[in-house]
């Protein structure tokens, strides 16, 4: 691990970067239609593309905004912050691309967005290169494969859906099932160098909650981003590709890092509010075409670098709209991920926590983390896991007899132990080795 910059390495490198990136004309232009979510800005259209930034002066302050659509009579400009304050004729001046310039030293740091601090800890140290926010995947055979197996200290997980280093799984749930409880326990998982988080559209009280609870043991290693439900659809769809800007930055180090975007359902519907402010058509269920292909387009970034670098291990909760599992955003998430762990209000409602569906979630990567003897006892658990839940109905209305079917018999008296070893509190001690604490739970 190399040294941190002296101050003066610092103060050249920001030098360098005003020098780069300070433009010697400045092009804008009037604004000319201002809306609720959006303005319009006049005379720009040839020197402005997608994804651009401009500001404009508005209450004695610049605001920031980022063009998303550019037609002939000008460019479609949305601000970063809820409330547009300019007027018609405040003139408009164009930023350039956004770019970020992510540093070691951001470990332990909370920032907004835009790669703000909003710990008062002081100023960020800005890193030697610009990277973008829009970052194109790795090239798919370019990457190195995924062989290590990754302990979660969740036992359900590490039993039935366990990980490698290096992979994108998706947590699925409704509202109110556990899903960022869940989250808080996989931010304590061992083997990873860094730790990135992205707080996407979450309550302003739950993220000191999440800051000094799960993750104080890891604060030191990680860096947080946060954009608070009552920001507006720009910071939310940006605060996850900053967070993957961060993390891509750390992989390239040779780092392994662990990033949790908490949730990707929230920066779909801030994408959906954006494509729709450019004019887009809504296709299914309110959301835009370009919704589909921006979902792919950052999950596929995380994932394992190339040979030589480090991975970006990638945890995704997906907020289920009406606990609806099939709803567009969510089915295209589930086929881009490496695999998905299904939270179940049912399980949640008889106190059984985390409350995995394990029938019903899946690790595309567990092949490579079980060995032959375990795949044949995981496989035999859920054959007397869907035994005894098939069953349930007949069971409650009388009509099963002990003695008559060997399996189901069997399937009756241990499944519900194995539900009870499997329950795990969110402050418990993590998991060491889950097959060797599920055989001592059942011995007792």
């Amino acid at each position: 691990m190399s040294a941190p910059p002296d101050p003066l390495s610092r103060l050249d490198a920001a030098l360098a970067a005003a020098r780069t990136e300070g433009a010697l004309v400045r092009i804008g232009g009037p604004i000319r239609e201002v809306t609720a979510s959006a303005c319009r800005v006049g005379g720009v259209a040839p020197f402005v593309r997608l994804g651009d930034r401009m500001g404009f002066e508005a209450g004695g302050r610049i605001q920031i905004g980022e063009v998303v659509r550019v037609d002939a009579g000008g460019a479609t400009l949305k601000p970063f912050e809820a409330r547009i304050e300019a007027g018609i004729g405040t003139r408009a001046f164009r930023l350039g691309a956004a770019a970020l310039r992510p540093d070691s030293s951001w470990k332990g740091r909370v920032i907004d967005a835009l790669g703000r601090p909003i710990d008062g800890a002081g100023p960020l140290v800005p890193g030697p290169c610009p990277v973008p926010l829009d970052a194109d995947p790795p090239a798919a055979m370019g990457r190195a494969r995924l062989r290590q197996p990754l302990r979660s200290g969740v036992r359900a997980i590490d039993l039935f859906t366990p990980l490698c280093a290096g992979q994108r799984i998706g947590i699925f749930a409704g509202s109110g099932v556990g899903k960022s409880t869940l989250l808080a326990m996989l931010a304590g998982a061992e083997g990873f160098d860094s730790v990135v988080v992205a707080l996407v559209g979450e309550r302003g009280r739950e993220v000191r909650e999440f800051l000094d609870g799960p993750l104080a043991a890891s604060r030191g290693r990680a860096v947080i981003v946060v954009s608070t439900g009552d920001e507006s659809p720009m910071m939310r769809r940006q605060a996850p590709k900053l967070a993957m800007a961060v993390a891509e930055h750390l992989r390239d180090r040779g780092e392994a890092v662990l990033l949790i975007v908490d949730s990707v359902t929230r920066y779909a519907h801030a994408a959906r509010d954006v494509a729709l402010a450019a004019g887009e058509p809504a296709v299914a269920r309110g959301f835009p075409p370009s919704v589909f292909s921006d979902l792919p387009r950052l999950l596929e970034r995380a994932g394992p670098g190339g040979e030589g670098q480090g991975s970006i291990t990638g945890i995704f909760s997906v907020l289920v709209d009406g606990d609806d599992h099939n709803d567009p955003v969510a089915d295209s998430i589930r086929g881009t991920l490496d695999g998905h762990i299904v939270l179940d209000r049912g399980i949640a409602d008889q106190g059984r926590y985390p409350a995995i569906d394990l029938l019903g979630s899946i690790s595309r990567l567990a092949e490579h983390v079980w060995s032959p003897e375990q795949r044949e006892l995981v496989r035999r658990l859920k054959g007397m896991m869907a035994r005894f839940e098939e069953t349930r109905d007949l069971r409650l209305m009388g009509g099963y007899r002990a003695g008559t079917d060997a399996e189901l018999d069997q399937a009756v008296g241990l499944v519900p132990r194995i539900y009870e070893a499997l329950r795990q509190e969110p402050g418990g001690t993590p998991s060491r080795d889950a097959f060797l604490e599920l055989a001592q739970a059942l011995r007792a």
